[in-house]
């Protein structure tokens, strides 16, 4: 089973466990990026309020009734814009009769109608559940130092109870901190513990996609002075030994030696183009290997940024894939 991770945000679903990483915009595959292996907190909010669950009142599931689905962000309601729980909950209260959602469901837009429910209470229900936002810490895998983009997971952030990727409308980054290690054991995945600043704001995040989440680092501070690394594309990795870039202990970065022990011939949107296992003793002391929260973290080969970790296998924490920097640049 593949379990997901924002740090902080984990689920399981098929038999591994991803991950942390970040990219923007347009990159050729040529120049120099910092491979950064940071941790930061991370702030989602969704340009809607996503529907993650149905519930029932007096038997009934208007939504559900409607043709909603899990999944669906609504984005106004009688032509209200509707950016969080507390407007879409008002709204509904005060409709008279029907009330008209839009919806945005894979990408399309659409109207729904929907009758609510009054309650004894005289209040009005439509059934949903949903969210607006969700936060966590995982790991930054890139930044160009002269536009100050980024790319961080290698993966994108799906909502903790759906796992459909999140339809993100803005975001930011918060200073983070690792406060603690659960080691990996063999079939059950271990995580990086966090804590993050919500205050503090040092970056934004303009777009969450399969390959991973993307924006630009407003502090320089989390990368300055920090070395910038050639890129290769996916045909110039190989086999044998490769390094990590992580962040596992409080804020500290450090360079972990891997190797890559396979190279696949993946197909678009798919992302595994390596697995790599971990070699470094000191990492596996104090991980038992890669753990939710690495995601993201950078891959150097032969002194080139060639890609980030993304996942781990359950069964073998030493063992995981990663994607390649080809594949989040042109995600980016």
């Amino acid at each position: 089973m593949i379990k997901r991770s924002i740090a902080i945000f984990s689920k399981m679903a098929i038999s591994f466990a991803l991950l942390l990483a970040f990219s923007v915009s347009v990159y050729a595959l040529e120049g120099e990026l910092i491979p950064l292996g940071r941790t930061t907190g991370m702030k989602f909010f969704t340009d809607g309020a996503a529907i993650i669950s149905f519930n029932k009142i007096d038997g009934r599931c208007p939504a559900e009734e409607a043709g909603l689905n899990i999944g669906d962000v609504i984005l106004s309601a009688d032509g209200k814009v509707i950016l969080t729980n507390e407007e879409l909950a008002k709204t509904v209260n005060s409709c008279k009769g029907e009330i008209t959602l839009e919806v945005l469901r894979n990408g399309a837009q659409m109207e729904v109608k929907v009758k609510p429910v009054i309650s004894n209470e005289g209040k009005a229900y439509i059934g949903a559940y949903v969210r607006d936002s969700m936060a966590g810490i995982g790991t930054i895998t890139f930044v160009d130092p002269e536009t100050g983009r980024f790319g961080a997971l290698g993966h994108g952030v799906s909502d903790i109870d759906t796992e459909i990727l999140m339809h993100v409308e803005r975001g930011s980054l918060m200073p983070s901190s690792v406060i603690g290690v659960k080691k990996g054991e063999a079939g059950e995945p271990g995580e990086l513990k966090g804590d993050y600043q919500v205050t503090v704001n040092q970056g934004t995040i303009e777009k969450n996609t399969d390959s991973g989440v993307y924006g630009v680092i407003t502090d320089e501070n989390l990368y300055k002075n920090r070395k910038a690394f050639e890129i290769a594309d996916k045909n110039k990795i190989k086999k044998g030994k490769a390094q990590i870039i992580s962040n596992v202990s409080g804020e500290q970065i450090e360079t972990y030696d891997v190797e890559i022990t396979k190279i696949f011939e993946t197909q678009e949107g798919d992302f595994k183009d390596m697995m790599i296992k971990v070699t470094d003793e000191k990492l596996i002391e104090k991980t038992g290997g890669i753990v939710q929260g690495m995601s993201g973290s950078p891959i150097i080969q032969d002194d080139k940024l060639i890609g980030a970790v993304t996942h781990v296998l359950v069964a073998e924490p030493t063992k995981g894939y990663g994607i390649s920097i080809e594949k989040m640049l042109e995600a980016a």
